[in-house]
């Protein structure tokens, strides 16, 4: 095997790193079309984006997101309600990671609700 020449290493200014992070998101665009168009690796957009966060020059993520909730019809039951049992009209859906759902009445403990969220997300 014979090399020819050394490997060339491209090198990015804050600016243009700075642009490439700030591309993701904007009208829709995806990390990894982002990273196709500059001709980047996704991970290395990732590490930039840490980087730029840990100097300060990115803002921190936002916190929280809240969405809008329709508090309409109670959802319909897949089991018959056995007689003398009062079933709360409110029922929630609440969408989690890998396309889990659970559903549950809006009168839930939080703690219980939490254990129960922390319980779905580790299985």
């Amino acid at each position: 095997m014979e090399i020819l020449g050394r490997e060339r290493r491209r090198r990015w200014t804050q600016a243009e790193k700075l642009e490439i992070v700030a591309a993701v998101g904007v009208n829709g665009e995806t990390l990894a079309r982002v990273a196709r168009r500059y001709e980047v690796s996704r991970s290395q957009i990732y590490q930039w984006r840490r980087q730029l966060r840990k100097r300060g020059l990115l803002p921190a993520p936002a916190g929280p997101t809240f969405l809008p909730v329709d508090i309409g019809a109670p959802m319909p039951s897949a089991e018959p309600v056995p007689e003398g049992r009062v079933v709360s009209p409110l029922m929630v859906e609440l969408c989690l990671a890998q396309g889990r759902r659970l559903r549950f009445d809006c009168g839930i403990d939080a703690t219980a609700l939490t254990r129960l969220i922390r319980s779905v997300e580790v299985a």
